[in-house]
């Protein structure tokens, strides 16, 4: 019998997943696979590979979940080190494929994959079936075209949703015809994709468990068992601990978790549970996603450029000291600092955390942001390639400036967040915490801090902030 290739991409998972559904529904053998690009893994010009280690482990363990799900059904997931389209024409002759069945990305990149998939798969008479499957609300009932994607949120999300809802899940197919695969199940080591031995000693702090399971158990946490759903959007800009927000966006970014699963388990919380602004909010932020990926597909590229999809004409510098400097939490900053040191430790950082840090980079050291895309790309677990370089668009060319003092007073009022990170910091009194530079280096020796780094410079726009900081107001 022939075969039906799934190539799986960014939906790791079983549940709503329509592309396993076409697949099973053809009777045809199915073989999964998942396939690592290479040039995914590549070393940029910034000295560092464009996915991470934190990525990547986080991918194996995904993948890994996977493949358990895919066991006690009978069958199993290949992994290949390989560009697609190679790959692709080797399983073709291999397995008598006669079909493949992949979701559809809409960046440049990925684009390009797909083109030289769906080549080899013409040259050898493979039907090709596109799925759509990575938003809330499906491409095909969007009520504008490709090129009238509204440019603001708000008018994105209430014309989208006065004209169409969110379709219904897809069940797990009952029963699923297995290719016969004499390759066992197997993860590439670090090698395999060109990491460094300095790039897999890289010091990282395991805080979020990966896959389909996982991501099931911690949306029914936050909803069902805990009902932390009900203080969402009063606890949302905070930045310690882990239930301040859903944690939710790394299993999105790997599709171990559909977003329409969020949106029908926020409506039976509403109906059984409670319905508030909280649970608006986290829809809210789904569609919100949507928005940054069909926005993307209007612009393209843009996104992408200096200017930004506005095609800003601004001067950048490109100084590499301040760039090192705001990578490895050393800018003086302990609000900014402190949430770099986080980016690093786990791939995750708070919303409030990246509206900071990146304002920050891009408004303070004005330096080049798709720099400081690139790092957050290299490093976040949940890195969306629309929402990452999305938000950064927005937070450098299009809104206001964000004040990170002010912020600090604002959303640290302890100090336990920057304390967290930095323990030595706790033996200044007060707020001042988050102002050493305020200290001599002899003050700071006595307070037993003795590796601050202070920043290039003060800006004057903090001084209003620094006063509240400096006298601890509560206003």
């Amino acid at each position: 019998m022939s075969t039906i290739l799934y190539w799986h991409r960014n939906d790791l998972r079983l549940h709503d997943n329509e592309a396993l559904a076409y697949a099973a529904s053809t009777g045809l053998k199915v073989l999964p696979v998942y396939l690592f690009d290479p040039v995914d893994y590549r070393r940029l010009d910034l000295g560092f590979p464009k996915i991470g280690m934190h990525r990547f482990r986080y991918l194996l363990d995904t993948l890994t979940d996977l493949q358990k799900s895919y066991e006690q059904r009978g069958g199993s997931i290949l992994t290949k080190v390989s560009p697609p389209h190679l790959a692709v024409e080797q399983l073709i002759s291999e397995y008598n494929v006669t079909q493949i069945v992949y979701q559809r990305e809409l960046a440049s990149e990925e684009l390009a994959q797909e083109s030289a998939v769906d080549e080899v798969c013409r040259e050898h008479g493979v039907e090709v079936h596109k799925i759509w499957g990575r938003t809330l609300y499906h491409i095909d009932d969007l009520p504008f075209q490709q090129e009238k994607i509204p440019l603001t949120s708000k008018t994105f999300r209430v014309t989208l949703t006065k004209a169409t809802q969110p379709r219904e899940l897809i069940a797990i197919p009952d029963h699923i015809s297995w290719a016969e695969c004499e390759e066992k199940f197997a993860l590439p080591e670090p090698a395999e994709l060109g990491f460094l031995g300095a790039d897999v000693n890289t010091s990282v702090q395991i805080r979020y468990e990966a896959g389909e399971r996982a991501a099931l158990a911690r949306l029914d946490y936050y909803t069902f068992q805990t009902e932390q759903l009900t203080s969402y959007r009063w606890t949302r800009n905070r930045s310690l601990t882990m239930d301040y927000s859903s944690k939710l966006s790394p299993y999105l970014a790997l599709g171990s978790l559909s977003p329409r699963m969020i949106y029908h388990e926020v409506k039976r919380y509403e109906a059984e549970i409670k319905r508030n602004i909280s649970t608006w909010w986290l829809i809210f932020e789904v569609v919100w996603r949507d928005y940054f990926t069909f926005r993307h597909w209007r612009f393209g590229d843009k996104v992408f450029r200096l200017g930004g999809i506005k095609d800003r004409d601004r001067e950048w510098n490109h100084d590499r000291q301040l760039y090192d400097r705001w990578c490895n939490n050393e800018t003086g900053i302990p609000w900014v600092d402190a949430h770099m040191k986080e980016l690093a430790t786990t791939g995750f950082m708070s919303n409030r955390g990246r509206v900071n840090v990146s304002s920050f980079l891009a408004r303070d050291y004005q330096v080049d942001w798709r720099w400081g895309a690139a790092w957050f790309e290299h490093h976040l677990l949940d890195y969306d390639v629309h929402s990452n370089w999305g938000n950064w668009n927005i937070q450098a060319t299009e809104i206001y400036y964000t004040n990170p003092t002010h912020q600090s007073w604002k959303y640290d009022r302890k100090g336990e967040y920057v304390c967290y990170w930095f323990p030595e910091l706790r033996s200044l009194p007060g707020m001042t915490c988050h102002l050493p530079w305020t200290y001599s280096d002899s003050e700071l020796r006595e307070h037993d801090i003795h590796n601050y780094r202070r920043p290039v410079e003060i800006y004057s726009k903090w001084s209003r902030a620094i006063g509240k900081l400096t006298r601890g107001d509560a206003k």
